[in-house]
C-alpha cells in the first residue's frame, strides 16, 4: 500500500524529499546534527502507518474527483476554490498531524500558514485542485519532525539516566 501512496504523490507533483525538505525546516533548529536522510526516514515511517495512507487515499481522491468534474455542485465548488471555511481539508490533515502528539499540531500549523516549499507549488494550484493535498503534505511532514523530536527527546532522557547512573 505504501508503494501506492508514493505513486500517487508522485502523479500529483510530490517526492518524498520535498515532504522531507520540510520536515528538515521544522527540526534543523533543534537539532544540529539532523540529515535529510534522517527527515526522509522519518516521512518513510510516518507512510507506513495504515491510517495515514487511508487518509492520503481519501484526500488525492477527492482532488482528482473534483479535477475531473466528478463532484457534485456546490462542493466541487467549495473544494476547487479552497474555500477558507471548508476545512475538511485541516481535519483529515490534521488526524495524520496529530499521531504523535501535539507538536504536530502546531507544526501543522506553522505549514498551513506559512506556505514553503512544496507547499508553495501545491497551493498555486496550476491547473490542478489540491485543497486536500497541500494539508496532507503540511500532515504528513509535521508528523515526521514530530517523531524526529520525539527520538531526540528520548535519545537526551537516556544519556541524562546514564550519567546520573555514572556520577552515583
Amino acid at each position: 500500500m505504501k508503494e501506492l501512496i508514493i505513486k500517487r504523490l508522485e502523479q500529483r507533483g510530490v517526492s518524498l524529499r520535498e515532504v522531507a525538505d520540510l520536515v528538515y525546516r521544522l527540526q534543523r533548529p533543534y537539532d544540529d546534527e539532523l540529515t535529510i536522510e534522517t527527515c526522509i526516514t522519518s516521512v518513510d515511517q510516518v507512510l507506513n502507518k495504515r491510517e495515514v495512507q487511508y487518509t492520503l487515499l481519501t484526500g488525492i481522491a477527492l482532488d482528482k474527483l473534483t479535477e475531473e468534474g466528478d463532484v457534485e455542485e456546490p462542493l466541487a465548488s467549495i473544494i476547487e476554490c479552497d474555500e477558507p471555511l471548508y476545512g475538511v481539508d485541516e481535519s483529515l490533515a490534521l488526524a495524520i498531524a496529530n499521531i504523535y502528539g501535539t507538536i504536530g499540531f502546531t507544526s501543522f500549523g506553522y505549514l498551513d500558514k506559512n506556505k514553503v516549499g512544496i507547499l508553495k507549488k501545491l497551493d498555486s494550484k496550476n491547473g490542478k485542485v489540491n485543497t486536500f493535498l497541500d494539508d496532507l503534505i503540511a500532515g504528513i511532514a509535521a508528523a515526521a519532525a514530530a517523531r524526529i523530536a520525539h527520538q531526540k527527546r528520548s535519545e537526551e532522557e537516556a544519556e541524562e539516566e546514564l550519567t546520573q547512573k555514572e556520577v552515583s
